[in-house]
């Protein structure tokens, strides 16, 4: 009688989005595979955290705090909340760009005097979206300043319009400029990324839906138990413990031990990430590993270990460093951003006419702007930006930390919310607005700029730092594309959204090819929306295409 198979051992570098979907997709096949997920924090989640604050203060006893929500799009996304039995809440995506009414205000909510001065450049760009999407591959490498300069569009428009709305979508703050023309045509044109409906008259037409995360902490600590649960114990998902590097001893496929791994204990904290001890590393081997973490620190693990190629690749990626201040000062707001309507800055041009009146009606009985970027005067191609996230985040109208309707499929989620159902009894119009407002970049050239001094200093809940990734177009240029040449390769494969676009829906879906190219099933086959990205995901980042049995045409 023939031996049973090994289980093929597995170590993920990392229990952020990417990760944990990973681990999921390993989980349904507990008979395959022996999986670690070792994360050097406390907590699964990477960037997408929560943090408890004052309900007597501001309404509310948490915030989520470096992902907020997403577009209706992300389908993968919210099939997994919904394996994991929470759900999200819509909200409108009301922006509000600039302050001067009559140099820089304006707004998907209603016109503006400043969309009135920039008529003649916004139908042009209609017309040139439609040339970028067609001539993709090469505005792939051409610069969102470079295209503004080649069809003649002038220098407010990009400053005004143009840099506000791109550093909105991709948080690339003063590296705007540089971003992938191809990446500014998708967010109007591509149904996997599109949100806001293109007005030749208006520039945006509408005021899209978004969708409001439910407590991220929650979602990442129930993920964690259900994969370990539903693996029946073939996947371990262990915190406090980072992995220092690692050394490949075979090229050849499916060969055993063929990654040794040095880790160790950590504090766990996002502050202190010291070791506990130095002297208790621990050696393993493992048949594969996926490193789901940002590419500065993927190399730091390969170090020496690292080919020729995957320096070139890896060290491609360009990251900046924001602060983020989460605070209540309603002055600091009110003097650097419009928070409220104000019939003074309505669009005067053919203002009578029917629809423009029902969109002014609109913004003056609803005006409630969630996101609000403003450009440095000194120089108007750098940025910063704020959330309410009184008006953001559902918590703070009452809604379950669930999300509405939703029930977590396993704990410890329900016992951690011991006052989930009573949110709304808490709900007060008195209560302090929460604002979150980013510094972008700390290079001298930007945060000489930084307004951050400002805010009052017992308004401030709390301060981070955040490492982003910048989407120049560069990137795009010398990463992106060869991704493929370097996943699976001596036995190692990298997930992130870096490897395409700084989404939680790419880290997912990264997370999900990984573990598919090791022989893991991708657990949302049978809903097209979900494969559509699945499938376009794996094509970039690993140069494949689904698996016959997966797909009904060539690539799904």
């Amino acid at each position: 009688m023939a031996s049973e198979k090994p289980r093929r051992r597995i170590l993920i570098v990392g229990a952020g989005a990417a990760g944990m979907a990973a681990a999921f997709a390993f989980s349904q096949h507990p008979d395959s595979f022996e999986v670690k997920v070792y994360e050097r924090s406390s907590q699964p989640g990477g960037m997408a955290t929560s943090v408890p604050i004052d309900r007597t203060k501001y309404g509310a006893d948490y915030i989520n705090d470096g992902v907020q929500g997403a577009s209706p799009v992300f389908h993968n996304t919210f099939a997994m909340f919904d394996k994991l039995g929470f759900t999200s809440s819509e909200v409108d995506m009301q922006v509000s760009f600039g302050r001067d009414a009559e140099t820089e205000f304006w707004s998907n909510v209603f016109p503006s005097r400043v969309i009135d001065q920039y008529k003649k450049d916004i139908k042009r760009f209609g017309r040139v979206l439609k040339i970028i999407k067609v001539l993709e591959p090469i505005f792939a490498l051409i610069s969102v300043s470079t295209m503004l300069r080649m069809f003649g569009f002038s220098k407010g428009f990009g400053d005004v319009i143009v840099f506000p709305l791109v550093a909105l979508f991709f948080g690339t703050g003063n590296q705007t400029p540089f971003i992938s023309s191809a990446i500014l045509e998708r967010v109007f044109m591509d149904p996997n990324m599109r949100l806001f409906e293109f007005s030749p008259e208006s520039f945006l037409a509408s005021v899209p839906k978004m969708w409001a995360f439910p407590r991220l902490s929650y979602v990442y600590n129930t993920w964690k138990t259900f994969v370990e649960s539903e693996s029946k114990g073939s996947v371990k998902v262990i915190t406090k413990r980072e992995v220092i590097r690692i050394k490949r001893l075979s090229n050849v496929k499916n060969v055993s031990d063929s990654v040794e791994v040095w880790s160790r204990p950590t504090k766990g904290t996002n502050d202190d990430q010291e070791v506990v001890n130095p002297g208790e590393e621990e050696k393993e081997a493992f048949d594969d590993i996926i490193l789901c973490t940002d590419a500065d620190s993927a190399l730091k693990i390969l170090g020496d270990d690292a080919g020729w190629l995957e320096r070139k690749i890896l060290g491609n990626v360009k990251y900046l460093w924001d602060a983020t201040v989460t605070h209540s000062d309603q002055k600091y707001m009110e003097k650097y951003y419009r928070v409220a309507y104000d019939s003074s800055l309505e669009s005067q041009v053919d203002r009578e006419s029917p629809e423009k009146q029902e969109r002014f009606k609109f913004a003056k009985e609803n005006f409630r702007p969630l996101y609000l970027i403003r450009s440095h005067p000194e120089d108007k191609k750098k940025i910063e930006m704020s959330f309410d996230l009184t008006v953001y985040q559902p918590q703070f109208d009452g809604e379950s930390p669930f999300g509405p309707g939703g029930k977590p499929v396993v704990g410890p989620s329900v016992s951690e919310a011991p006052n989930a159902e009573s949110n709304a009894k808490d709900v007060s119009t008195d209560k302090k607005h929460v604002y979150q407002t980013i510094f972008l970049d700390r290079d001298p050239e930007s945060s000489k700029l930084w307004s951050k001094g400002d805010i009052n200093q017992d308004e401030i809940i709390l301060e981070k730092w955040w490492k982003q990734q910048s989407h120049r177009w560069q990137h795009y240029a010398g990463t992106v594309p060869w991704m493929g040449l370097i996943n699976g390769r001596r036995h190692t494969y990298f997930a992130g959204a870096w490897t395409v676009l700084n989404m939680h829906e790419i880290a997912i879906v990264s997370g999900f090819g990984a573990a598919y190219q090791l022989g893991a099933s991708y657990p949302f086959t049978d809903d097209p929306e979900c494969k559509r990205l699945f499938a376009l995901c794996l094509a970039a980042n690993h140069m494949s295409r689904m698996r016959k049995d997966d797909r009904a045409g060539f690539w799904s």
